[in-house]
């Protein structure tokens, strides 16, 4: 008798939990696939941005910036349905700054990373996050996207070395 009640007392636990795990909402995913996408031209596909020699003295604090050097990505051959478009750089982000592009392994400077904004040169695009869009004007096929590239310190005091990194990026459609 004692069992058939621990039982029951069992069994109508576990009909109150299934009730307590009602809905609470609901998340919708929507989107659209293209038949054809920009190209990016051969140009900015694959390039260099000098930020020239930098004295580490000019490094105050964690923050300072130096070496503004401004670069492009160009769209062509974009098909009418594309309007907006957007760039996130998926390079390895800082381990200091996870907003910054990590300097490349074996690279002598230390305390920095490499700060991409976009063209108006004050907006951080952090590593792994999309730019603004920019809209494709009407029936235009091509596109420039600018963007600021600075060295950023993230520390009081900057190494001397060798400073380089790089970066893919992934072009999106809006």
């Amino acid at each position: 008798m004692k069992s058939n009640i621990i039982s029951l007392g069992v069994l109508s636990c576990l009909f109150a939990a299934g009730a307590a795990n009602a809905a609470d909402g609901t998340i919708s995913f929507t989107g659209s696939v293209v038949a054809a996408a920009c190209t990016v031209s051969t140009q900015t596909a694959a390039q260099t941005v000098n930020l020239g020699t930098i004295n580490s003295s000019g490094f105050t604090s964690a923050g300072t910036v130096a070496g503004a050097t401004r670069f492009d990505i160009t769209l062509a051959s974009c098909p009418s349905t594309i309007t907006k478009t957007s760039v996130k750089f998926d390079g390895t982000p800082d381990a200091t700054d996870s907003r910054l592009l990590a300097l490349t392994s074996g690279q002598t400077a230390t305390g920095l990373g490499i700060a991409i904004y976009e063209s108006n040169g004050t907006t951080l695009i952090p590593m792994q996050t999309a730019s603004a869009s920019k809209d494709l004007e009407a029936d235009a096929t091509s596109t420039t996207m600018t963007f600021i590239a600075k060295y950023m310190s993230t520390a009081a005091n900057v190494g001397a070395g060798t400073a380089s990194a790089s970066t893919s990026f992934t072009i999106a459609y809006n």
